[in-house]
């Protein structure tokens, strides 16, 4: 009995777990800017590898392309553990959970810095949106919704945040009804506290109000640097 019950373990836990991680690792954003600019996100703005970051290195579609594979890879790393293990909520949970948190500290991007190992990454957003939409595919209207919040407050590290609560929410609701299992809620969690734990530089700097904006809010500060870099010393109406 001991000997069946092993490899079925392995198999139906640790396998859907180890993959949802791994796939979660893929950089995307990194090959995404390497193959239309020939940079290396990493050394880039945030350094990190997120849509974000991709847009404000190498445009708004590598940005867009960058967003929807970290989408995708979330959801297939939820949907290879529903195959695996189909009877086993934690698991399809906990398989989103470690897909958000490779995409944030990714085994392929590790490296050494002061005497230091780090795995560096993104914020975990996007990766999020997909794992919550394969737990939950009534949640596919969140992806409506991230544009609008992220364009209209003019902060990332706000969006990702108040997405994955948003989502979060929407589980807790459902999961009352017995829509979905608690365990959905229980990634909701997980991952907002991994984007937080991720964005503590940025809200730090959104408290200095030193956060950089994206989207329509930042128009209008791009224009008036313009216009203050063309003034003239001795100039002024």
């Amino acid at each position: 009995m001991t000997n069946w019950i092993l490899p079925s373990a392995i198999f139906s836990v640790i396998v859907p777990l180890t993959a949802g991680y791994l796939i979660g690792s893929v950089p995307i954003g990194l090959v995404v800017v390497r193959l239309s600019t020939g940079k290396n996100v990493l050394n880039e703005h945030s350094g990190r590898t997120g849509g974000t970051n991709v847009m404000r290195t190498a445009g708004f579609w590598a940005g867009l392309v960058t967003a929807i594979g970290d989408v995708l890879k979330g959801g297939a790393a939820v949907l290879l553990a529903q195959a695996l293990a189909p009877g086993a909520p934690w698991v399809q949970a906990g398989a989103g959970i470690l897909a958000v948190l490779g995409h944030n500290h990714s085994v392929f991007l590790m490296d050494r810095s002061q005497g230091r190992l780090r795995f560096r990454g993104g914020a975990g957003g996007a990766t999020a949106v997909g794992c919550g939409i394969a737990l939950s595919p009534a949640l596919a209207w969140v992806i409506l919704v991230v544009p609008i919040l992220l364009f209209g407050i003019g902060y990332a590290s706000v969006a990702t945040l108040s997405v994955g609560a948003l989502m979060t929410l929407t589980l807790a609701v459902q999961a009352n009804a017995g829509q979905v299992p608690w365990a959905s809620v229980g990634f909701g969690v997980g991952a907002e506290i991994l984007m937080l734990l991720a964005l503590r530089p940025n809200l730090e700097r959104l408290r200095r109000g030193e956060e950089r904006l994206v989207g329509i809010r930042a128009r209008p500060s791009r224009g008036a640097k313009r216009a203050k870099s063309a003034r003239l010393p001795g100039r002024e109406a």
